[in-house]
Formats: structure tokens, C-alpha cells, sequence
């Protein structure tokens, strides 16, 4: 998942805040997981630069997120911005998702407490070494909390699907606690009474999907804006904890347990509901992105 070996003094340095840039830290700047870390710097920087000439920018956001970073963004890109998100409230049936949506995993949740399963996606990108995935699932299994997997086919490096589970897995975990699905219609299932948590690459679309439903985070970045999204998440909305150490099964257990189970997750609950209203009333009339979307029609027809 694109995690990286430190020394003791780079590990320091990587959690020092990025002046200017707080509550960033060194360690959430955007990288990327290629052979040409530098290429892709640099296709960075062209695309900031072609940015910088537009007579405007559509945002996939809502003013009531990105406050505290709004001032910043105006300085560094003096063009008109148009914060109109989220795009998917807009048409919420429709996916941009090549994979079939395995729909079953709708009835299994329909049998579960409300507010009782960890939904667990890393995305249509993400891969990880056999020894995380088993990590993962000993996490899961030791956490006695039920779960819905999402296991991409070819995800886990060197396998096909399940195959790295140990023998007697998928018969005495999964099948009293656990639904695993090779894809599942992600919207569908943050909206369900019966989802808790969600344990997240935090790619910005599944970042704002949680935040719209209302369902608190364990965080999982790897590269890109992954990293700031999930430090967002974490010291600016408080809506969701950080897995520091990558993949390790005592750390995945406690941080279930923190988001579905103890009181600190309950009060991850009740600010991401909080949110979640504010994205309500940003879309309706008189609201912040109703208002922004109106503006930019009316910019695009003054052209």
C-alpha cells in the first residue's frame, strides 16, 4: 500500500507540521508510488502551472470542508473558484466503476445491527504483499466486530482472490461475522442504517461518499492526496483515526474497536453527522454549493 521504511531521525522529521500548511505533516505530502518519482513531480508541477492561467475552477467540494484552506488557495490560484460538490449528490446512481457491483452483500447487511459493520475498501487501485492482506484478516477476525471486505481480484500481489487465507477461515470467521465481495456499489452501502465504519484509502470521493452518509473512518493513505485527505479526516474534522504502522493486526484490532466500539468513536459519530448535515443544507436552495453552482452558470453565460 506504498508504506516506507524510516530511520529514527527521518521518522521524526516526517511527523513535523508543514508551516504554512498545518495541520499537515511532512510525512502527508503527496507521493507517488512509480518507478520515476521524479517524472511525477514534475507532471505535478506542469498540472499546478496549467492551472494557474484558467479564467476559473470548478471544485469537487463545499465551502463548509475546506474553510480553513479556502484563504491559501485564493492566494496561490488568483482565479474565480466555484466549490459546487459534491458531484455525486448531483446524480447518486451513477458510478463510474468498470468492476460489477456485487449487490448480495445489500441483503447480508439488511440482517446486521444498525450501525454495527465496518465496510473495508482500499479503492480500484491499491495493491498489497500477501503478508499485509494476512494482517488485514487477522485483524479483522480478532476484532469480533462484523465486517464487509471488499477484496479486489488481483489486489493481494502474487494471488488470484482469497486464496492467501489460511485453511478454516472463510468457514470460522467469515461465514458467522464477515461478507467479502470482489466489488461492492460503495454508495449503497455508506447509506445503510446497518454501516458503522469505514476503514478507507482515502481517495477523495470515498473521503466525501463517508462523509455524505455520515460514517466515521479508519485511515489508510498510501500515495497522492490520500495522505491530506486522511489528515483532514483525522486533526481537522475528528471524524476518523490513522493506521501509522501500515498493516499490523493489534493495531487494526484497536483501531475498530476505537471507531465502532468506545466512546471516542461515538463522538467521531456524532461530528461526521454534524457534517453530514451541513452537506445537506449546502445542496439546497440558499446554500453554499447551491449558491456557488448558480454562480457559475451565470459566469459561463457572461463569457
Amino acid at each position: 500500500m506504498g508504506y516506507f521504511r524510516q530511520f529514527p531521525g527521518e521518522e521524526l522529521k516526517s511527523k513535523a507540521l508543514v508551516p504554512g500548511l498545518e495541520p499537515l505533516k511532512v510525512r502527508d505530502l503527496s507521493k507517488f508510488l512509480t518507478s520515476d518519482p521524479e517524472g511525477a513531480s514534475e507532471l505535478m508541477e506542469l498540472m499546478v502551472q496549467g492551472m494557474k492561467p484558467a479564467q476559473a475552477i470548478v471544485w469537487n467540494s463545499l465551502k463548509e470542508l475546506e474553510e480553513h484552506q479556502l484563504p491559501n488557495l485564493t492566494r496561490g490560484f488568483p482565479n474565480r473558484h466555484f466549490l459546487i460538490g459534491p458531484f455525486y449528490k448531483y446524480f447518486p446512481a451513477l458510478s463510474s466503476s468498470l468492476l460489477t457491483h456485487d449487490k448480495t452483500c445489500i441483503s447480508w447487511l439488511d440482517k446486521q445491527a444498525p450501525n454495527s459493520v465496518l465496510y473495508v475498501s482500499f479503492g480500484s487501485l491499491a495493491r498489497v504483499e500477501e503478508s499485509q492482506f494476512l494482517e488485514i484478516a487477522w485483524g479483522l477476525a480478532n476484532s469480533k466486530q462484523p465486517f464487509l471486505w471488499v477484496v479486489r481480484p488481483g489486489s493481494v500481489k502474487g494471488s488470484e482472490w482469497l486464496e492467501p487465507l489460511p485453511d478454516g477461515f472463510l468457514e470460522r470467521i467469515v461465514e458467522g461475522r464477515g461478507y467479502i465481495v470482489k466489488w461492492a456499489p460503495q454508495q449503497e452501502v455508506l447509506a445503510h442504517r446497518s454501516t458503522g465504519g469505514f476503514w478507507t484509502h482515502n481517495g477523495w470521493n470515498s473521503t466525501l461518499e463517508s462523509i455524505c452518509e455520515g460514517v466515521p473512518m479508519i485511515c489508510s493513505p498510501s500515495f497522492g492526496d490520500q495522505l491530506p485527505n486522511a489528515r483532514n479526516v483525522i486533526d481537522v474534522w475528528k471524524i476518523g483515526v490513522e493506521l501509522e504502522n501500515g498493516f499490523e493486526r493489534g493495531e487494526i484490532e484497536n483501531a475498530i474497536k476505537r471507531v465502532m466500539v468506545d466512546k471516542e468513536g461515538l463522538d467521531m459519530r456524532d461530528g461526521v453527522m454534524n457534517l453530514r448535515e451541513k452537506v445537506n443544507i449546502c445542496l439546497k436552495k440558499g446554500g453554499s454549493s447551491y449558491s456557488s453552482l448558480e454562480d457559475l452558470v451565470d459566469y459561463i453565460l457572461s463569457c
